[in-house]
């Protein structure tokens, strides 16, 4: 089985070449606990047999300053692929879109919650941001979501403005499962199967809260299969952000798949990335 990684990060040790300008001014705790540069990140995916991965701007360090990531794309072209950060409310939105999708990045990242800023902002959906996703639209540029399920009505509103759009919701949109089926809690997150361009970034932060309360990770996951379908699902292991190896992540993730059908589990850990992100070959160089 192919096995892509959609949800990585990188930390340069060089801080005068890099210096951190996180989103909100405040730097995350992880980023400076465990840091991975980009050879020690390549390191970890092949002690886990992880063949590609999506390398994500880590907003909390670095901000929308996105070089680290254009160097890592750069250093590994057939192994990683970039995702952005923008300020889709800037005028100049469009432009920076441009500018790192010219730098060989393949889509960008609205950071609208997290660690270092809980709750969900309220920017996510203002006519500011229009330009951004009608040119996302335009283009078919990937949208990657950090959000959480409070703010689910607002990317419907956007959705309904710009239809083909295709997005990615990190870590499936925080949604709170501890009621267990047919989780009421997290209605939205279902509901939200109905535009065909939402995809989930199935995490360990997603199955995590899947174990909580009456829930069971592999109902959950069996669930979301049934409402998005597999090919609208993608494995990240959230690494360094997240504790433990990237094998470690693949592992609790393959234990709620393993009921699944062979088809939808190679989907869920390879197929679906590599049609997300078509950049990603989905033949040869396979180490999983």
């Amino acid at each position: 089985m192919l096995v892509i990684d959609n949800h990585t990060h990188v930390i340069s040790a060089d801080t005068e070449r890099y210096p951190a300008t996180p989103i909100g001014g405040r730097r995350s705790e992880w980023s400076q606990a465990r840091p991975v540069d980009i050879d020690g990140l390549v390191r970890a995916l092949d002690g886990a047999g992880i063949a590609r991965a999506v390398v994500v701007q880590a907003s909390t360090v670095y901000g929308h300053d996105n070089r680290y990531v254009v160097e890592a794309v750069r250093a590994h072209p057939d192994r990683f692929i970039g995702v952005y950060s923008i300020d889709a409310l800037a005028p100049d939105a469009v432009e920076h879109i441009k500018q790192w999708q010219a730098e060989g990045l393949s889509g960008f990242r609205l950071f609208t919650t997290g660690t270092t800023m809980p709750g969900q902002a309220d920017w996510l959906g203002h006519e500011d941001s229009y330009p951004a996703w009608a040119y996302a639209e335009e283009q078919d540029i990937p949208v990657c979501l950090q959000m959480t399920i409070q703010g689910l009505p607002a990317l419907r509103g956007l959705l309904e403005r710009f239809p083909g759009v295709r997005v990615l919701l990190d870590h499936c949109a925080r949604p709170d499962l501890s009621d267990g089926r047919p989780y009421r809690l997290a209605a939205e997150l279902f509901d939200i199967a109905a535009h065909p361009g939402v995809h989930l970034k199935l995490t360990h932060r997603a199955l995590d809260a899947a174990a909580q309360g009456a829930s069971d990770p592999a109902e959950f996951l069996a669930d979301l299969v049934a409402a998005f379908g597999a090919d609208r699902i993608a494995w990240g292991s959230n690494f360094p952000a997240a504790q433990g190896t990237p094998a470690e992540l693949l592992a609790q993730a393959r234990d709620a798949a393993s009921h699944l059908p062979k088809a939808d589990q190679k989907l869920i850990f390879g197929g679906t990335t590599a049609a997300f992100y078509s950049r990603i070959a989905t033949v040869g160089g396979s180490r999983g």
